[in-house]
């Protein structure tokens, strides 16, 4: 290990609590005799830390569940430490194999600098920007060249990269693994080595290419970084982590009283899990609240205050005040202020519109059949009757349409 680590520092009271910080709602940190170490010369010496989390931009959009690393990145930057929000634009040209059971495609370059810019946009809104440094990993994978690249190979074996379990469990059942997947890894365990970092954080499904990079430090003489890996955050149904594709996600980007209506719909039980990964509040702040619930006071209350902080993180604190007004007038049946207005053609000869159409026709429900289904299940309502035959239709004039507790549309039949 690097002489440097293994002086003695003392731990003190303030790496004690970064420690704490640490560990709170994280799956592992590896070695956390190491970190403490880390921790106390940097307090010392008065260095800051370098703390790494590399993002491929596979995707333009995060949602809630990607903000679970950022806000553990965030709460070290607090402390004083210095972020590294490394975007993988080389590594996307490769495309990484984590979980997967088959070769990933790898994304164009043009898709990734869109996907880049945009990624940051929306981590902007989590990290500290002034104590974060950005980084492409093209600039220095790219220079490695051909010769660069034989090298790094040779400092990990074939045995070792086929523990890494979707290689294994592909190689066992026959599936084809292409040799560029191997490379992987071994690039992003090199993107620690080029930026000497302390920690790099992932969630758990990362841990064989964060390994990855403390082997390949200590192969170019560098002290070893350690890992911290976080779980994954169930969404909004609080059994499947979450994602667009289960559509049970929360989108940075959605608007405030979409936000803060989902957040109110998880379960009392996920509320707590959600705030120990998502709030800022203090463990010893949850702890009370949690007291004060379990003695009897509403948990509505506490999810209310969950909504309204991560609904301000992403908009700001007027948007969750005003999202919170426009729940409470849902749920007395009352109609928002600023509903969506659309103009809709009468049908064929200026003859009324089927209820079923008007749905469609008003972007409230996707096709005719989620119509009808929306209605046999009583989420319907026009000028707040409910609809409960799917033959009505509608003659010119204007109309409040309402679908589920959320959808609202004003909609003029002409």
């Amino acid at each position: 290990m690097n002489q440097a680590l293994t002086e003695n520092f003392p731990v003190t009271d303030r790496v004690r609590e970064a420690l704490a910080v640490s560990l709170r709602g994280c799956e592992e940190l590896i070695p956390q005799d190491e970190w403490v170490k880390k921790l106390a010369k940097s307090e010392a010496t008065g260095v800051p830390l370098r703390i790494k989390l590399g993002l491929d931009p596979t995707a333009p959009d995060i949602h809630v569940g990607h903000t679970v690393v950022l806000n553990k990145m965030r709460q070290l930057q607090d402390l004083g430490h210095t972020v590294i929000f490394l975007i993988g634009d080389f590594t996307s040209l490769i495309g990484d194999p984590s979980g997967r059971n088959t070769t990933r495609p790898p994304l164009s370059p043009e898709q990734i600098k869109v996907n880049a810019e945009t990624y940051y946009r929306q981590a902007s809104l989590v990290l500290n920007p002034a104590r974060t440094e950005i980084r492409y990993n093209s600039e220095w994978s790219d220079p490695l060249g051909a010769r660069g690249m034989i090298q790094l190979a040779s400092r990990y074996t074939v045995a070792r990269m086929m523990e890494r379990n979707d290689f294994h469990d592909r190689f066992k059942a026959g599936q084809s693994i292409s040799v560029h997947e191997f490379l992987y890894p071994l690039m992003q365990g090199y993107d620690s080595v080029a930026l000497k970092s302390d920690l790099e954080l992932g969630g758990t499904d990362q841990k064989f290419n964060l390994l990855m990079g403390r082997h390949l430090q200590a192969e170019y003489g560098q002290e070893p970084q350690c890992i911290l890996t976080m779980p994954l955050l169930e969404g909004l149904d609080g059994i499947e982590k979450m994602s667009k594709s289960k559509n049970n996600y929360i989108g940075i980007s959605e608007d405030a009283n979409t936000m803060f209506a989902k957040v109110l719909s998880i379960s009392d039980v996920l509320m707590w899990r959600w705030y120990t990964l998502l709030s800022f509040k203090s463990e010893a702040e949850i702890a009370a609240l949690k007291d004060e619930v379990y003695a009897g006071r509403n948990p509505k209350d506490a999810k209310v205050m969950l909504a309204k902080e991560i609904t301000a993180r992403f908009h700001s604190l007027a948007a969750a005040d005003a999202a919170e007004q426009d729940f409470i007038n849902r749920s007395k049946g009352g109609v928002p202020d600023d509903i969506p207005e659309v103009t809709l053609s009468l049908a064929e000869g200026g003859a009324p519109l089927g209820i079923g159409a008007l749905l469609k026709q008003a972007g409230l429900a996707p096709s005719g059949s989620e119509a009808n289904r929306l209605i046999d299940g009583g989420g319907v309502r026009v000028d707040s009757s409910v609809v409960s035959d799917k033959g009505l239709k509608l003659g010119a004039g204007i109309y409040v349409v309402q679908v589920g507790k959320r959808k609202f549309a004003k909609v003029t039949l002409a």
